[in-house]
């Protein structure tokens, strides 16, 4: 471990929270969770103001914060480039945040999302450096990035500012040797700069849960009782150079499931490791949308498509079961009764600026479109 505050390899990430009619936070749940994930020894905590339709900062302090010890959690937070437009804004905005979740200091403080799109945003605001000074004041107490573009990015970003402490990169099996995300690539850019990394996405949005029947198949050929994500999250947790594991865990259950293999964690066995490159090799072969459903693009959006459930409709009517198809289709109705259809975008962009996976959304809308009617 390379932070001695951190208890374990695994933690909490809270962009997809309980919720209470898909509009608030369901406070009880979460409390629920945290204190199974703190009752098994686990005490690493991931937020940015954008989670959650902005909640996830205030429920960390109503469920966490206010509950816990300081000392006892570790918390990170992020600076989203929405969130400044010049330096002299950065402090001010960090301020807020301290007081959203309840706490006097930051264990991890992260450039969000950082790219070839907005590092300049970054710089010219001198953001790094007053991550800097924070933590010399000692309301951070380590700085870093997270980052989603090619590793040859991430090796400048790195050079540029070697006062970084964490990497926090996409990295799972599908992603791995994918050659738009570079997990390979990007992990082998932080150890060369020796910067411990941070996993998000581990399961890829649910895509590595909620997998076709084929793949799934293979996985219960294990006969080993674990659920699909135990091998993705294994599989990430394994290599060299990982320091911890970002779960985005909406349900206890989900929780209960991650915790049985991860609080006595082994990395995958031979027989597991080519269970999931067949996997990936069906997963391949789908022509699935990969939206991760980090809802970055929804906000944004003049005609109110939510964008990231409009293609998980399209992805299970996709798939073989003719009542998955069925189900779909009621549901991409019911749901865009109300709100924008994916024929109603007119093409401006916007979501595609914020998409952390470059999809080519308003391509992909018109094939939901053309899957779904009008």
């Amino acid at each position: 471990m390379y932070f001695p505050e951190i208890k374990r390899n695994f933690g909490f990430g809270c962009m997809r929270l309980p919720m209470k009619f898909k509009v608030k936070v369901d406070y009880k749940e979460f409390s629920a969770m945290i204190d199974k994930f703190m009752a098994e020894g686990f005490n690493y905590f991931d937020t940015a103001h954008g989670y959650v339709a902005t909640q996830s900062e205030t429920s960390i302090r109503d469920c966490l914060a206010k509950r816990y010890p300081r000392e006892s959690f570790v918390l990170t937070d992020k600076l989203s480039s929405n969130c400044f437009k010049n330096e002299s804004d950065i402090r001010p905005f960090f301020e807020k945040q301290l007081k959203a979740c309840g706490v006097d200091y930051f264990d991890f403080y992260l450039m969000h999302a950082q790219s070839s799109k907005n590092y300049e945003h970054y710089k010219k605001a001198n953001a790094y450096k007053v991550a800097a000074q924070l933590k010399s004041e000692g309301k951070v107490r380590h700085i870093g990035l997270s980052f989603h573009d090619k590793a040859k990015v991430l090796d400048e970003i790195l050079k540029e500012n070697p006062e970084v402490d964490v990497v926090q990169i996409q990295f799972n099996y599908r992603d791995y040797n994918d050659a738009g995300v570079q997990g390979k690539e990007c992990l082998e850019v932080c150890r060369k700069h020796n910067k411990p990394v941070i996993v998000m996405e581990p399961v890829k949005g649910g895509a590595l849960v909620n997998l076709p029947e084929p793949a799934l198949k293979i996985f219960e050929n294990l006969n080993s009782g674990l659920s699909p994500a135990s091998y993705a999250l294994r599989f990430a947790a394994g290599f060299e150079g990982i320091m911890m594991v970002i779960s985005g865990m909406s349900d206890l259950k989900q929780m209960e499931d991650n915790l049985s293999f991860m609080k006595n964690f082994e990395p995958l066995s031979q027989e597991e490791t080519l269970a999931v490159d067949k996997v990936c090799a069906i997963l391949n072969g789908t022509n699935l949308i990969e939206c991760t459903a980090c809802k970055y693009c929804v906000d944004g959006c003049p005609k109110k498509i939510n964008i990231p459930e409009v293609f998980a409709c399209y992805n299970a009517k996709k798939q073989d079961k003719s009542l998955i198809k069925w189900n779909s289709r009621q549901y991409y109705y019911a749901l865009t009764n109300d709100i924008g259809k994916a024929s109603d975008c007119i093409g401006c962009g916007k979501c595609e600026s914020v998409c952390p996976q470059n999809l080519e959304i308003r391509k992909l809308l018109k094939s939901v479109s053309r899957e779904f009617g009008k």
